[in-house]
C-alpha cells in the first residue's frame, strides 16, 4: 500500500515582538539547501512582511489556504491568516501580542485535527505577556492539552526535550521545586513512563525503547540515607513499569546519567522534576535541541528557547532550532503514517 501524501506542518506565529517571525522568514529562505518540509505561518501577513522589511530578506509572501501551502512554499513564504492583526514592533509586546498568538496556536490545533496539516509546529510565545492578558495556563504544554480535549477528557501532556545526543523528560513540569516534590508519585511516573514508551514506538520507530529514570534525591538516595523517594516512590512505579514489560532501569543518580557513555545506554532520560532533566540537555545541545509534547492525539514540536526580544529584528537570530523542530514533525508525523 502507498504510504499518505505528506501534508504541510502548521507553524504558529509565537509572540508577534519575539523572534519567531525571524527564524521562520530564515528556516524558509534555507529551504532548498536543508531539504525542508514543506510549512505554513498562521497569523498576520502584514507583520511577516514588516519583519522580513526590517531584516532586509527579499522573500515573497504568499497569503493562502493550508490546502494551498505545499504548492506555495517553493517560490514563497505561505501564511495562513487567522483574521486576528498582530502590530507589535521588534521587542516590543503590545495589546495584541497574546491575542495573535493564541489564535495562532488555537488554529493550529484545529488544522491538524481536521486533516489539513500534518503536525503542529509552534514559535516561542512570551508566558508573561499572556499572563497579563488572562492567560491561566503555566505554558505552551498544558494549554495544547487543554485544547486537544475530547469528550472533556484532557489529556496528559508529557514534555520532551529532544536531540540526537539526548532526549529528556521531567515528570513534574512548570511548577516550583517545592510543588514539584508534592505532585511527584508512583502512579504519575508510571502514567509517564507509559506514555513516553508508547510514542517512543509510534513516532520515533523504537521498537524497544530503553528508559533511564533518575532518582530524587542525591546519589539516588544512598539506600535512603539521603531521601526515602527512590525507595518508596521511584522503586513501585519501576517495578509496575517492568511488569507492562517496559524496559526501564533506575533509580539512577541524576549526577552520572548523562556523561556520553551512559547516554548510549538509553533512548531516553525521565527525571523527576524540570532542570534535573533541562540543565543537561540544554548544556549538550543548546542549539538544536526540540521541545516535544507527548500524549496529545497530534504531533507537535517546538524550537527550545524563548523569544529573546532583544535581538528580535536585528537578523541576529539563529534558525537552528526551529528547523530541527521542522524536521523532527516532519520524521514523526511519517513515522506514525507508515
Amino acid at each position: 500500500m502507498a504510504k499518505p501524501p505528506a501534508k504541510p506542518l502548521a507553524l504558529t506565529l509565537g509572540e508577534p515582538a519575539g523572534i519567531g517571525p525571524d527564524i521562520t522568514i530564515a528556516a524558509w529562505l534555507g529551504r532548498r539547501e536543508l531539504g525542508l518540509p514543506a510549512f505554513y505561518l498562521l497569523g498576520d501577513p502584514a507583520l511577516i512582511a514588516r519583519r522580513a522589511k526590517a531584516l532586509g530578506a527579499d522573500i515573497g509572501i504568499a497569503e493562502v489556504s493550508p490546502g494551498e501551502a505545499e504548492a506555495a512554499f517553493a517560490e514563497a513564504l505561505p501564511v495562513v491568516a487567522t483574521g486576528t492583526r498582530a502590530t507589535a514592533e521588534p521587542g516590543k509586546p503590545d495589546a495584541s501580542s497574546a491575542p495573535s498568538a493564541l489564535a495562532s496556536i488555537r488554529q493550529a490545533v484545529t488544522d491538524v485535527r481536521e486533516g489539513r496539516a500534518g503536525a503542529v509546529v509552534t514559535n516561542p510565545i512570551a508566558k508573561s505577556v499572556l499572563y497579563r492578558a488572562g492567560f491561566r495556563h503555566p505554558g505552551h504544554t498544558e494549554f495544547l492539552a487543554e485544547l486537544a480535549a475530547e469528550h472533556g477528557r484532557v489529556p496528559q501532556p508529557v514534555m520532551m526535550l529532544w536531540s540526537p545526543r539526548l532526549a529528556v523528560v521531567p515528570v513534574t513540569i512548570h511548577v516550583s521545586l517545592r510543588d514539584a516534590l508534592a505532585q511527584l508519585t508512583s502512579e504519575l511516573i508510571v502514567s509517564t513512563v507509559r506514555i513516553v514508551a508508547a510514542e517512543l514506538k509510534s513516532r520515533f520507530g523504537i521498537d524497544r525503547p530503553r528508559i533511564a529514570v533518575s532518582g530524587l534525591n542525591p546519589h539516588a538516595g544512598e539506600d535512603g540515607s539521603l531521601g526515602h523517594e527512590e525507595q518508596t516512590v521511584i522503586a513501585p512505579a519501576l517495578k509496575a513499569l517492568r511488569s507492562d514489560g517496559i524496559e526501564a532501569k533506575g533509580p539512577l543518580p541524576a549526577d552520572t546519567m548523562f556523561h556520553e557513555a551512559a547516554r548510549n545506554s538509553y533512548d531516553c532520560a525521565v527525571c523527576m522534576y524540570h532542570d534535573q532533566a533541562l540543565i543537561p540537555i540544554k548544556t549538550v545541545a543548546f542549539d538544536d535541541a526540540v521541545n516535544v509534547t507527548l500524549g496529545l492525539p497530534f504531533i507537535r514540536t517546538s524550537p527550545d528557547h524563548g523569544t529573546a526580544f532583544d535581538i528580535a529584528g536585528r537578523g541576529k537570530a539563529n534558525p537552528a532550532s526551529l528547523i530541527a523542530a521542522l524536521r523532527l514533525a516532519s520524521r514523526m508525523a511519517a513515522a506514525t503514517i507508515r
